[in-house]
């Protein structure tokens, strides 16, 4: 038995204490295959140690979850084809930051094929995919060089394997902060389709069932990527190459019909795919769920490598893997649909009924863990908190524009607003055919054949308002996802999260993730959106500087399909009302706008102030509109204002509208503010609309009528605003990629 130290215990990120239970659960010191598998199960990755205690404020169910937190996705109900089979979506959103900042094309690419396989591991076939990512500013002038690699990378790393699996990137959001400068955020969403008498679940089941590898061969790659992720990064970061994996997305498309085609045979019993920890967290997590054990001889798997340890093989986070448990008699029907699919496929071992993980090389012993302690009873720390951290003062300077057309001008060209059709160009949005709404509008709309009905996908994130106020920003993220569902005519029914923060041992840091989680539950329980699963990345700091906490949101909608109403203004002589009204505004609120980011280059104060009762009737309102048809189009205002809105509701058409408002406020804060509850639509059919939103108590205001080509805002009669659509959708339209271009030409 190898020699355990405190160095080493220390190299594998286990404290004294953790090393201590360690050796009250096995009853004698470990060996070294053993501390690795305990380093990566117990790591913040696999466990989270530091969140879970607050990850149960959620709420998790409803009359539609059929599965919640705790298996590979959540499992949604979504009604009944005609011949009256029940019909699921399987859906989940997780994170592969860290890999991405070493590595961007692999990080980004394997990030998309692991949060594939928790979609068909379940049973269902992947349909539709969405990406937030967050990366630092592209013009810095001293780390704007690498961030162009980074976003270069990660952005090519999501087109190819997407592209080549077969499943369409449907959309998502790029936003640019200093703070992730050292520490970009590729959070990717994926949603599968099924119907619920096909579920398949991660459980080792019945005692003497054979227990099967299939997919690629295992290698050194990805050793320790789950204890990487769960680090922050220092100078030596760059050397953990080794640590992220490299995919593979043509095996990965033969790895999913083999084993949805395996899985109709009736021969499995249960799968689970080899993600994070890899052989390890699916050996120990398929039988602690179950209550069983499962033992396997690592002789029998398949290598790619010669002379791998059994530390390495357990550790490896080779991609394209998964783990089976068939019907003891039936597993030849396994291995053939396997061969002829190209793939290896290796009885590995067998399910025990004594709850142990044991791990044989050539029939010798080299680990020996019970399950359940290794998989779900790792260490929890309910870690002190003080307040949130934050940096900025409450108080900012005077909302004083120079020139209000230049400023939106600005905002065109700015980062986070400009078009972000370099990127989505790069993805095949329409494969498959089943996608009614891509990217570039409020919310992504996916039919389903069978049943007649779609969904909907809307991914949202704000990490400024966060910083300023984690519990409010991450309301108003809530509150924004479902309002982009409902300008698309659906209701909300569920949703999964990425909890992107800093170091938990900092208290202000810990105070950030106990913030927005409180928050979230709020909002998610008032708006009825039960959270099936998700993702918690923490330790997103580079030599001690953290990111600004950064939740993401996914939530779906399931709507009847018809016709999608766009964002766009479709033709002129069309009439413009703002649903929910012009929203109260002061400069306090202004701080974390997109207009004091880009125009003012300041922050300060509190988020935009949300009512929660009041929008969810907003809500109802525009589903009810799209739904009798009585709206061309619906566009929700949130970064960038009215103005903005405005803008964008003009773009795709070129079709500019003419608005004449009556406001006390200052020009700046009725154009710029983000206040939230409130929907551009434009409509043939006034009277409905006003008798669509008197019914649920919300105001919708007539602005103006849509005209050819000009925007033009004014307010009792003063311009604020007056150009021709085409300029401004000029500057919008090429500035990522000039800035992109810029620097690859340099």
């Amino acid at each position: 038995m190898s020699q355990i130290t405190p160095e080493v215990v220390a190299a594998h990120s286990i404290t004294p204490d953790e090393y201590e239970r360690v050796v009250s659960i096995l009853g004698r010191e470990p060996n070294i295959t053993e501390l690795g598998i305990f380093s990566v199960m117990w790591s913040e990755h696999c466990s989270y140690k530091s969140s879970r205690v607050h990850l149960k404020k959620l709420p998790t169910k409803s009359k539609l979850v059929v599965c919640g937190p705790g298996e590979n996705a959540g499992i949604m109900d979504i009604g009944k084809d005609a011949e009256g089979n029940d019909w699921c979506i399987a859906f989940k959103i997780e994170s592969h930051n860290h890999p991405s900042f070493i590595e961007p094309f692999q990080g980004a690419a394997t990030g998309v094929g692991g949060i594939l396989r928790d979609i068909f591991t379940m049973g269902a076939r992947p349909i539709a995919v969405m990406d937030a990512l967050r990366f630092g500013p592209l013009d810095d002038p001293e780390v704007g060089r690498r961030n162009r690699h980074i976003i270069e990378g990660v952005v090519s790393g999501i087109a190819h394997y997407g592209n080549c699996f077969g499943v369409p990137t449907v959309g998502g959001e790029t936003t640019f902060e200093p703070s992730y400068n050292g520490n970009p955020l590729v959070n990717v969403f994926a949603l599968g389709v099924f119907r619920k008498d096909q579920i398949f679940y991660g459980q080792a089941t019945g005692t003497g069932n054979p227990v099967i590898y299939v997919g690629a061969k295992t290698g050194r790659d990805g050793i320790h990527g789950a204890t990487m992720a769960s680090d922050e990064f220092t100078e030596e970061s760059k050397q953990k190459r080794p640590n992220v994996q490299v995919g593979d997305p043509f095996m990965e498309k033969l790895l999913l019909e083999a084993c949805l085609e395996a899985m109709q045979t009736g021969a499995i019993s249960g799968i689970q795919d080899m993600g994070a920890a890899g052989l390890t967290c699916s050996t120990c997590e398929m039988g602690s769920r179950a209550g069983t054990g499962i033992e396997i001889d690592l002789a029998m798997v398949p290598q790619r490598e010669t002379g791998m340890t059994p530390y390495e093989i357990m550790l490896s986070e080779s991609q394209e893997r998964m783990l089976l448990v068939a019907f003891q008699g039936r597993e030849q029907e396994v291995l053939d649909v396997f061969k002829k699919w190209g793939l290896d496929a290796r009885i590995v071992g067998s399910v025990m009924d004594d709850g142990m993980m044991r791990v044989r090389n050539h029939g010798e012993i080299v680990a020996e863990i019970p399950s359940r302690p290794l998989a779900d009873e790792a260490p929890l720390y309910n870690r002190p908190f003080t307040k949130p951290a934050r940096n900025v003062p409450m108080d900012g300077p005077a909302v004083v524009s120079k020139d209000l057309l230049a400023d939106l001008f600005t905002l065109a060209g700015s980062q986070d607003l400009c078009s972000k059709r370099w990127i989505w160009e790069q993805y095949d949005y329409m494969v498959r055919t089943n996608t009614l709404a891509g990217p570039g509008g409020d919310a992504a709309i996916l039919r389903v054949k069978e049943t007649g009905r779609s969904i909907a996908m809307s991914l949202d994130g704000n990490g400024r308002y966060c910083y300023l106020d984690p519990r409010e920003g991450t309301k108003l993220m809530v509150a924004e996802c479902c309002r982009n569902l409902a300008c698309v005519g659906a209701e909300p029914i569920g949703a999964t999260n990425n909890l992107n923060f800093g170091n938990p041992q900092k208290p202000e840091i810990m105070a950030q993730i106990v913030e927005a989680i409180e928050g979230m539950a709020e909002a998610c329980e008032f708006f009825e959106t039960p959270i099936t699963g998700g993702n918690v990345s923490l330790y997103n700091e580079t030599l001690g500087d953290a990111i600004f906490p950064s939740p993401v949101m996914g939530v779906v909608g399931l709507l009847q399909t018809q016709a999608p109403v766009g964002s766009g203004f479709v033709s002129a002589g069309r009439q413009v009302y703002v649903i929910g009204g012009l929203g109260e505004a002061e400069e306090l609120r202004m701080g974390g706008t997109q207009y004091a980011k880009q125009v003012m280059g300041a922050m300060w104060g509190l988020p935009p102030q949300l009512d929660m009762d009041f929008e969810k009737r907003v809500h109802t309102a525009v589903r009810s509109m799209v739904l009798a048809g009585a709206v061309d189009s619906a566009h929700d205002i949130s970064d960038g204002g009215l103005a903005w809105a405005l803008a964008e509701c003009a773009f795709p058409a070129g079709v500019g509208v003419a608005a004449d408002l009556d406001s006390e406020l200052k020009p700046e804060l009725l154009l710029y503010h983000e206040g939230p509850s409130r929907v551009v639509v434009s409509t043939g059919d006034a009277a409905q609309v006003e008798a669509l939103a008197a019914a649920q108590g919300v105001p919708a205001m007539r602005i103006g009528t849509t005209t050819d080509g000009t925007l033009a805002i004014r307010n009792r009669g003063a311009v604020l605003i007056e150009t021709a659509v085409a300029p401004l959708k000029e500057k919008w339209a090429t500035a990522l990629e000039t800035m992109l271009h810029d620097e690859i030409h340099a």
